[in-house]
């Protein structure tokens, strides 16, 4: 099987190991890509519902709803599907959340944060 070409015969099937690889590598590489894509999706979550239990909170704070305002924000996380990590009055009528997704990751938990309170 000789061809004049010395070696050709070991390396047969040798482009085909190397597409092999490379098509590893790209599955491998994509895959990171939608993880990451997960999480950071995951992390917009947690953070918009943080946003919205601070608002809520703050305005039940105020007097502008009714309810108890770490009892109004857990509620309003809850129903973005996290859970109040903590929740906080302050001073001027302010209020901070921290919330946690009840979805977990690869990576953990995808926690927010927030603090409302009325305009200055």
């Amino acid at each position: 099987m000789e061809d004049g070409h010395p070696g050709q015969a070991h390396e047969r099937g040798s482009g085909t190991v190397l597409a092999a690889g490379l098509g590893m590598v790209v599955m491998v590489a994509m895959a990171l890509m939608l993880l990451l894509a997960q999480s950071a999706v995951m992390a917009s979550r947690a953070a918009a519902a943080a946003d919205l239990a601070a608002l809520a909170a703050a305005d039940a704070l105020r007097g502008i709803s009714q309810g108890v305002p770490c009892t109004v924000a857990a509620d309003v996380a809850g129903r973005h599907g996290a859970k109040i990590t903590s929740c906080t009055e302050g001073g001027s009528n302010t209020v901070e959340v921290r919330t946690e997704l009840l979805t977990r990751s690869m990576f953990g938990a995808a926690t927010g944060h927030a603090r409302a309170g009325p305009p200055p």
